[in-house]
């Protein structure tokens, strides 16, 4: 089971944060957030490996956007960033069932509900 929370209304040039949680934790799991926007693919952002700590972004979302941990492995977050009107989507939180990080949907194996960003201009 994978479930998010945060997301909302914000505008360009602000910042929102998502959090992620899954049954158990994360120490044997990695973690992606993707997104996707009316009439497009699901796309990927960032992924995390909780445990080493290394992360992958998207070029789209780098420099902007941070992906992390916590210390207890509990939660995953995306830190988001100097928003853009483009990154208005649904976000989805996936979890893998091994600690290598991933960048493609059929790599993961749970995914939540999805939770609405809307970045006004």
């Amino acid at each position: 089971q994978v479930f998010e929370s945060g997301g909302g209304l914000a505008q360009a040039g602000g910042s929102l944060t998502l959090s992620c949680g899954t049954s158990g934790s994360f120490r044997a799991k990695s973690a992606g957030w993707f997104r996707q926007a009316p009439g497009k693919e699901r796309e990927f952002v960032a992924a995390i490996n909780p445990v080493a700590g290394n992360t992958y972004y998207s070029p789209s979302v780098k420099d902007r956007f941070t992906i992390s941990a916590d210390t207890s492995r509990i939660r995953v977050h995306l830190q988001m960033n100097n928003l853009k009107p483009e990154d208005t989507a649904v976000y989805y939180c996936a979890v893998r069932n091994e600690l290598s990080i991933a960048s493609t949907p059929p790599e993961y194996d749970y995914w939540g509900q999805g939770t609405q960003v809307t970045v006004s201009s």
